[in-house]
Parts: structure tokens; C-alpha cells; sequence
């Protein structure tokens, strides 16, 4: 799987766990995404994922390392996505 296909990956999980806000983002704490299952059967290193992510613009969280229990109430924040209107 390609970086690419991993943040898609990594989008719909985070759809999935994650809470929609009023601005279309949706949020979700790390802690949640570590501990849960299917994330762990998905991405062999979640860290590198949403570091990917993070340069890519995707998503943003506080810091560049996260760490599973000293991170786990980092938010996530997945941005929205812009859609384009078909003609």
C-alpha cells in the first residue's frame, strides 16, 4: 500500500471514529485511533501515517511525535474536504 492509499485509509477511519464538527472537520483523540482494533490491523505504523498525513495538509494535531499514553488526549483534527460541483 502507497502513502497515498494509506491517508485515504486514514481518512475513513478517522470519519469513522471521529466526531463531525460544524465546520465539516472531523475530530478524534489519538488515544482512540491507537487503541482501536481495526486501526491496528490497517496501518503498520499509525505514527508515520499521520505524520504523512500532517505534511500533506490533511489533517493537524499539536506536535510531530505521538506517543501512545502520553498522547493519547491529542486531538486530531481532519480537515475538511472540498468538494467540486459537477457541471
Amino acid at each position: 500500500m502507497n502513502v497515498e492509499e494509506e491517508i485515504d485509509r486514514l481518512r475513513e477511519e478517522i470519519q469513522r471514529l471521529g466526531k463531525i464538527q460544524a465546520d465539516g472537520s472531523y475530530k478524534v483523540t489519538f488515544g482512540v485511533l491507537f487503541n482501536d482494533d481495526r486501526c491496528a490491523n490497517i496501518f503498520e505504523a499509525l505514527v508515520g501515517t499521520l505524520r504523512a498525513a500532517k505534511r500533506r495538509k490533511v489533517l493537524t494535531y499539536d506536535g510531530e511525535l505521538l506517543l501512545q499514553g502520553v498522547h493519547d488526549n491529542v486531538e486530531i483534527i481532519l480537515k475538511p474536504t472540498t468538494t467540486v460541483a459537477a457541471a
